[in-house]
């Protein structure tokens, strides 16, 4: 038995609960990060219209992609040059598209993974598996098994937090606690709303003194762990009594925390959020709800500034990189998200919470170098899905700045250099805050399971 599995058991099986600031400590070797922020970009971005740059599609412009690709001949069309400038830029050269032109001031703290590959090119597989390992429901989050390894900093707020502005595809499975204990539950909270009331609902008690929800609560906890102590260990019971606490603490703190308003004008401005010099109804610079992510980013900071473990921000409801039709809509798209990023990254730079956090950018997979073709209408420039090469890019948190690492092939389909799959990113990420990949595990109907399946290697390269 593991240390971790004893203290679960411990008491009647109140280890996740009165142990829990025991596990919080149990790393396997010294982290290089203590928190993560995710900022995922559904729908996937095409890698060589951003971080992958390719000057054969340029030379090859409006002609079939020569060699033999048998995935892609029953859609192939023609290779199309990228529409937007690439770079170099910082010292290290490092090359980006004019759509990230404000992250890439930050090129010498970026790590761009060119080399990504995943299972299927098919969105509802692709993004579980980029956020649970597994290509199918019912499998814990990565911010699942963070929290469950490592536990939080902060008592009055959730270890792991989804942000979004709608729903993203496949919806809630994306941050499970699936058979973990379900105090490891992302919390989902909307971003679409600027007034915290409207963000958390429900959560403020609408009658009584809190001195009265106080002794409800602790009620409630006593005839639960009755029940427990009557029937046994349960861990969904035992993960119910904690999240009530929880949710009774984060009054105290949680409205504060997703009240953006709070920040400097000049604070909001720099992220892509503007407001009335009142201070009251928040609005965004680009005039569609999908500048949300703006919020999404700077709700992030101020969430991890309060020892939050995880978070994660999505782009915005459904998929909406999913550009198949014209990759041009990327601009629009990236002139929303490029200023926020590049905002969170100089805050949290500034503040030092860059050297232990770790910043994750990307989709669930890439995009095809050639023309859309298969029976879509009104396509233009559009690209396909592409699972078999992609970009995802690593900021702090201890990676290595200013390198790309692994290549695709000279068009930017397949990975062909240092191959790195999802369970490799996943066993990378375990690593940077401290824990082994191979023995964060849970023992559930009849055998152990772990975030990456029984697979995945540790990308020491990137390490710093």
């Amino acid at each position: 038995m593991t240390r971790r599995q004893l203290l679960q058991t411990t008491g009647n099986g109140f280890g996740m609960i009165g142990l829990s600031h025991l596990l919080s400590a149990a790393t396997h070797h010294t982290p290089k990060a203590k928190q993560v922020i995710f900022l995922f970009l559904n729908g996937g971005p095409s890698q060589v219209d951003t971080f992958d740059p390719k000057p054969n599609l340029a030379k090859y412009h409006g002609q079939a992609m020569p060699g033999d690709y048998p995935k892609a001949k029953q859609e192939r069309g023609t290779l199309m040059q990228s529409p937007f400038k690439f770079q170099r830029y910082g010292q290290s050269g490092l090359e980006i598209s004019e759509l990230f032109a404000k992250t890439a001031q930050h090129a010498d703290d970026l790590c761009v993974i060119r080399s990504m590959h995943t299972d299927l090119p098919a969105h509802p597989q692709a993004i579980l598996q980029m956020n649970s390992g597994r290509i199918i429901p019912g499998f814990p989050s990565w911010g699942s098994w963070l929290t469950y390894g490592l536990g939080s900093e902060n008592k009055n707020l959730p270890g792991f937090i989804t942000l979004c502005a709608g729903m993203p595809d496949v919806g809630a499975q994306l941050w499970s606690s699936a058979f973990l204990p379900s105090v490891h539950q992302g919390t989902y909270v909307p971003i679409d709303e600027s007034d915290p009331e409207k963000m958390i609902q429900h959560l403020r008690n609408r009658g009584g003194t809190t001195e009265d929800q106080r002794k409800r609560v602790e009620l409630w906890e006593k005839l639960n762990r009755m029940q427990l102590a009557q029937a046994g260990p349960d861990a969904q019971l035992e993960g119910r009594i904690q999240s009530m606490e929880v949710a009774y603490r984060m009054q105290s703190e949680a409205m504060d925390a997703f009240d953006v308003a709070k920040e400097p004008l000049a604070v909001r401005e720099r992220y892509g959020i503007e407001a009335n010099r009142d201070n009251s109804e928040m609005k965004i610079k680009s005039a569609t709800r999908d500048g949300d992510f703006a919020r999404g980013c700077l709700v992030a900071r101020r969430l991890i500034e309060r020892g939050v473990r995880a978070v994660q921000v999505y782009f915005g409801n459904d998929k909406p990189w999913d550009s198949h039709h014209d990759i041009l809509v990327h601009r629009r798209l990236a002139s929303q998200a490029d200023q926020p990023i590049a905002a969170l990254l100089s805050d949290l730079k500034a503040s030092g919470l860059l050297k232990e956090t770790l910043v994750i950018i990307g989709g669930e997979f890439g995009r095809r170098p050639w023309t859309e073709v298969a029976g879509r209408i009104n396509v233009q420039n559009g690209r396909n899905h592409n699972n078999e090469g992609f970009t995802t890019v690593l900021v702090g948190g201890g990676t290595k700045g200013g390198m790309a690492y692994g290549a695709t092939d000279d068009f930017g389909y397949q990975s062909v250099d240092k191959k790195t799959h999802v369970h490799d990113l996943h066993a990378t990420v375990l690593h940077l805050m401290g824990l082994e990949h191979t023995r964060l595990t849970y023992p559930y109907s009849g055998r152990q399971f772990r975030l990456t399946d029984v697979a995945g290697n540790v990308i020491h390269d990137i390490v710093a």
